[in-house]
């Protein structure tokens, strides 16, 4: 079968796709991606052939102040490029037998696969289906139960108003009748660990849990000297890294990792914030990407933003997080990781200071934050999220 897969987002909204389209091409399955130029350095690493979005969403993050009302300029982002997009994905689609959408693309990718009339498949790293069994990811508090499956439909609502306009204003171009409501009916699969995150039983039959979708790279990854030397020079470090988080004061948030770790032996990867790590302190190794498969494992316990993706990695690697969240799904990836004993705080990272990360860093190194974070980390491995994902997808493009 010929797919393409959309997406629009950071390098770790990508990156799990671009797994997803090696492990179909893998399959047999002829794969094209779609998504921010700034991201596509690991489908190019894969093989799997990718195409670049309108749009810069580095430059966005990166503007100062960005990260304050991440949500709002995310969403400009994507109302300014959004008949760019649709162009773009009726072009590269012309031909597939299933459009695969996900991300800040999703409206445009659904709307492209009506265009085209060929199956829909949603593919997200957050699960977005309605449920009451958990609130909706993207509030930054918890909600009581009752509110639950209420949250889900608001957000879906509200996000359908944001960006109906730009997607109705795009489909006019192609052609498309105006979309009056939000899609509801494609099937959904998610790039997510049923050990985080347990299918819901009011889940409709459509919506699939996969397990995390990871490239196959680790095995063939060759650390640089001074990275294998600091590894190897002493006990297992603490790992520092808030991906493609940027635009928040780096200031505050360096003075509280520096303040909270002290002389620990710290690898440090300044991701898209820009941080200077030359003022970092001697015990503090600077790095750039490094495969999380390969060296999570050999970290002690991680500090991060609370991505999907590096949440699932650190798991996955059987060590301790301490999540600091801006935005976003943040905050409930934080809120499963306490539920699941590993994290006992609720840090925030527009107020975070170096007591505060301490007292969570203390916990993340105590027996039983351990031994739960490797219990969780063996129930991981255990799973085959990509294989999951492309059996699911072979079965609805067919149909």
């Amino acid at each position: 079968m010929k797919l393409l897969i959309i997406t629009y987002g950071t390098e770790g909204d990508t990156r799990p796709l671009a797994a997803l389209g090696h492990a179909l091409m893998q399959a047999g399955h002829e794969v094209e991606l779609l998504g921010d130029a700034s991201t596509l350095g690991i489908a190019q690493a894969l093989g799997v052939p990718a195409r670049a979005l309108a749009g810069d969403i580095r430059a966005t993050i990166a503007a100062d102040g960005a990260m304050r009302d991440i949500t709002r300029n995310l969403s400009r982002l994507t109302i300014a490029h959004s008949r760019d997009w649709l162009h773009q994905a009726i072009e590269a689609g012309r031909g597939c037998d299933a459009i695969i959408v996900s991300g800040l693309a999703a409206f445009v990718g659904l709307s492209a696969a009506e265009a085209l009339r060929v199956p829909a498949i949603g593919a997200m790293l957050i699960p977005i289906s309605p449920t009451s069994t958990f609130a909706s990811p993207f509030l930054p508090f918890t909600p009581p139960r009752l509110f639950n499956h209420t949250s889900h439909t608001l957000f879906g609502r509200l996000s359908w108003q944001v960006f109906r306009k730009a997607t109705n204003e795009a489909r006019a171009q192609t052609g498309l009748p105006p979309r009056l409501a939000l899609w509801t009916d494609h099937p959904m699969l998610y790039g997510v660990s049923p050990a985080l995150v347990p299918r819901p039983d009011d889940w409709p039959d459509n919506a699939h849990v996969c397990g995390q979708w990871i490239p196959p790279l680790a095995s063939a990854f060759m650390p640089s000297v001074d990275l294998r030397a600091f590894l190897d020079e002493g006990d297992p470090p603490v790992y520092v890294g808030f991906g493609s988080m940027a635009g928040f004061d780096n200031a505050r948030l360096v003075d509280a990792v520096v303040g909270a770790l002290g002389s620990r032996r710290t690898l440090f990867n300044a991701g898209w914030s820009g941080i200077d790590t030359t003022r970092l302190p001697a015990n503090f190794h600077a790095i750039g990407h490094v495969p999380h498969d390969w060296l999570l494992p050999r970290c002690a316990l991680a500090i991060h933003h609370g991505g999907s993706g590096t949440t699932h990695s650190t798991c996955r690697a059987g060590i301790p997080s301490v999540i600091v969240p801006f935005a976003g799904d943040q905050f409930f990836w934080n809120a499963r990781l306490r539920d699941a004993g590993v994290m006992a705080h609720t840090l925030k990272g527009a107020s975070i200071t170096a007591g505060k990360l301490r007292e969570a860093v203390v916990f993340a190194g105590s027996d039983s934050a351990r031994r739960r974070a490797a219990d969780l980390g063996s129930r991981m491995r255990s799973e085959d999220g990509c294989a999951a994902a492309v059996a699911y997808v072979e079965r609805y493009a067919r149909r």
